[in-house]
């Protein structure tokens, strides 16, 4: 027990330096509040957040938006339990769905595939020309995130090993920082940080790229078992609120600019031009069998999940794969599809 309380505070601990930022705008203390952990990248989560719709649809609930750098940051907060929903990317899951995290949550959702709002660049002046190049660079990426998996699969395409570059662990904004200083060569990131690399580096390769080389990544909406089991209702409101989002972003685009402008400080014209970079489900596509799959029978999501497991595995990244089962049952199918119907 005392092991226990110790990994608690170290956890909570951990939580606190983690640099997330809490909205807890109109905040009722007599209802019960519903966590959610977002991150800045384009995607429905945004236009949900910035339309109130989850206010709307549960109004007898608070809703807290609580913003995370990084699906790392994400996992930590699921293990410290102070998250119910929370947005991040494959690779994380995958990382958190096997040992030692063993994370009790579920994929409820595909927020986004990668395409090109994830990629690698090179700065101008770094010598850099091809991922070859790379051989005893410094190389910035987020740690355990999508684009750090990425990275690590770029390289292994172009047989280098993660030994045989500088690896640096920083998130978006430290990137930027460090890309300006002159003290990285290349980064792996997602947008909008992205775009500001691109404005001094060029692209050596994009996550759409790997994906058509059977490395793709997702950014995907969680939910923790322990909620997604007392409240099904909630989880059934969340995942039509994030499909009303899916629906905006292809059929009123300029709305879904505006919206997650507003939510990233950019605007709406940017914005527009970054949505047009990542690949968005339609509603329907989320239950065939190819992603989501339909309640009782998990999609291949569980398969990519296993595949990036293996990936993690094999470049040393945690200690062994998890078996497909383990990915098979944290696919949280339940009602679908007609749970994403309004």
């Amino acid at each position: 027990m005392r092991l226990k309380a110790l990994l608690a505070a170290v956890v909570v601990g951990a939580l606190a330096l983690a640099g997330c930022s809490v909205d807890n705008s109109g905040q009722d203390s007599a209802k019960p509040t519903i966590r959610i952990g977002y991150q800045t990248f384009p995607s429905g989560d945004l236009i949900v957040k910035n339309n109130k719709w989850l206010e709307e649809a549960l109004p007898d609930y608070n809703i807290k938006w609580i913003k995370f750098d990084s699906g790392a940051d994400i996992n930590t907060a699921f293990i410290a339990k102070e998250l119910d929903f929370g947005a991040l990317g494959s690779s994380p899951v995958a990382r958190g769905l096997s040992a030692p995290l063993n994370i009790p949550y579920k994929v409820a959702f595909v927020l986004d595939v990668a395409g090109d709002n994830e990629a690698l660049v090179a700065r101008n002046g770094s010598g850099v020309n091809t991922i070859a190049d790379l051989r005893g660079k410094r190389v910035g990426t987020p740690f355990a995130s999508t684009a750090h998996y990425s990275l690590l699969a770029a390289l292994a395409q172009n047989n280098l090993s993660p030994s045989d570059v500088q690896l640096v662990d920083l998130q978006p904004q430290a990137i930027l920082a460090a890309w300006e200083r002159g003290d990285i060569d290349a980064a792996y990131t997602w947008l909008p940080t992205l775009d500001d690399l691109r404005k001094t580096g060029k692209d050596l390769i994009t996550s759409r790229q790997l994906a058509k080389d059977g490395k793709p990544t997702l950014d995907l909406g969680a939910v923790a078992d322990d909620f997604a089991s007392a409240h099904p209702e909630i989880v059934d409101s969340w995942r039509q609120q994030q499909a009303r989002a899916l629906t905006t972003i292809k059929d009123e685009p300029d709305a879904a600019a505006k919206a997650i402008a507003a939510e990233i400080g950019l605007t709406p014209e940017v914005v527009a031009g970054q949505l047009k970079q990542g690949i968005y489900l339609a509603p329907a596509e989320l239950t065939s069998p190819e992603w989501l799959g339909t309640d009782g029978s998990p999609g291949k999501i569980a398969n990519n999940l296993e595949s990036a497991s293996q990936f993690l595995a094999a470049q040393k990244q945690i200690p062994t794969a998890a078996p497909l089962k383990t990915f098979q049952d944290a696919i949280y199918t339940k009602g679908l599809p007609d749970a994403l119907k309004q």
